[in-house]
């Protein structure tokens, strides 16, 4: 770190007339951005690392990924190595164009593709850990673990409510944006929560994962791969990377105990992109299929901004309150969708399975949640779970 806080490589590079020139920082997306088809031509233009890829895995990750004739790519078993390969493959050829970055971060199975663009690993070496993380993964998954998304609440009002409803089994597991959190635990105890999330201002949607990750419940495993990674040499960074577990860079001898220390603590992708916010002006590029950090950093830069002018404050001038802060984030949040997205626009819900098209435009329900309807399915869908293809 430099005398200022931050992290070498980070500090803002100055060009001529002292022009200051943005940071630049390559974000990986991770499970929860596959898709059939995701890849698309990268797999030709790299033929030699989709075949490499295809030994180590003994399948054709190019088939898996494409087509997905076996109905395997949302099973974490093939879902976080083919989400790798793809990162890694948009990655390369990046680099092959001449783009470069200051730095790197990854959410969750993400950052073993920002540790690669750090070169901690090769290619192959790291596909053989993601390998090995998913198998582990799936052998605690299929029980009565589970996870929920919660919306509009902030972090430290889900932590009060957890501990007011007494959800001891409960931990929060990932925190995505100022608005946004991820909880995991029994599905039982998630189920019951919902009542009073949504007494509090806030919404809860059970998420279609397989276990309860980043959480205390992946404790049987970490052992097993901290052991494995002691059984590997990985090189210190080349630039910083920002671990999930601290939001703050990689120290060089850190990097198997970040990873193990993953699997059972909170991914904090919101305090991440605030810490690099906090270093100046960056300019964020999401190198992987989707947009799903796309999104979430717009968040997170908007929950750090002053409101905008012409938004109405509590009388006295005093901030709005959560009912209030929850109808102009879902009334913006409605008019950036609209601006893109008309009806008939498809998309992709973690409710529902398989490719889905809106029969309306975004709009705000009950005063605070931005939502959409989807063809074909009664209800509403709010705009945080769902994501345009």
């Amino acid at each position: 770190m430099d005398r200022a806080g931050r992290a070498p490589g980070l500090a803002r590079r100055q060009g001529q007339c002292t022009t200051e020139v943005p940071m630049k920082v390559f974000i990986f997306p991770g499970q929860g951005s596959q898709q059939r088809g995701m890849g698309g031509q990268l797999f030709d233009e790299f033929p030699q690392l989709t075949e490499a890829a295809s030994d180590i895995l003994g399948y054709s990750i190019k088939a898996l990924c494409l087509d997905d004739p076996d109905g395997l790519l949302d099973q974490t078993r093939y879902t976080q190595p083919a989400i790798y390969v793809v990162n890694a493959l948009a990655y390369f050829q990046r680099l092959r164009d001449g783009a470069q970055a200051d730095g790197f971060a990854g959410h969750s199975l993400g950052e073993f593709n920002a540790l690669l663009a750090a070169q901690c690993f090769d290619f192959a070496e790291g596909l053989r850990l993601v390998q090995r993380r998913a198998e582990l993964m799936s052998q605690v998954s299929g029980g009565e673990g589970g996870m929920a998304a919660i919306m509009n609440l902030r972090r430290h009002a889900l932590v009060e409510l957890l501990q007011a409803q007494q959800a001891d089994g409960v931990d929060l597991a990932i925190h995505n944006a100022p608005l946004q959190s991820v909880i995991a635990g029994p599905k039982a105890e998630l189920a019951r929560l919902e009542s009073a999330v949504e007494a509090a201002g806030g919404m809860l949607y059970s998420l279609n994962t397989s276990g309860a990750f980043h959480s205390r419940y992946m404790q049987p495993i970490a052992d097993v791969f901290r052991a494995y990674l002691q059984g590997l040499e990985l090189a210190p960074p080349n630039k910083p990377v920002i671990a999930n577990v601290s939001a703050q860079p990689y120290s060089q001898e850190a990097i198997a105990d970040n990873l193990v220390r993953q699997l059972t603590h909170p991914v904090q992708w919101c305090e991440s992109i605030q810490y690099l916010l906090a270093l100046g002006e960056v300019q964020f590029e999401e190198v992987g299929h989707g947009e799903v950090l796309t999104k979430l950093v717009e968040k997170i830069r908007a929950g750090s901004r002053p409101p905008a002018p012409g938004v109405a404050v509590s009388p006295g001038g005093a901030a709005p309150g959560p009912r209030e802060a929850a109808l102009h984030s879902a009334i913006e949040q409605v008019a950036q969708w609209n601006a893109r997205h008309p009806a008939g626009t498809r998309v992709r819900s973690l409710r529902v399975d398989g490719d889905q098209l809106t029969r309306s435009t975004a709009l705000v329900l009950l005063g605070h949640r931005a939502a959409v309807h989807l063809q074909g399915h009664n209800g509403y869908f709010a705009l945080d779970e769902i994501q345009a293809l």
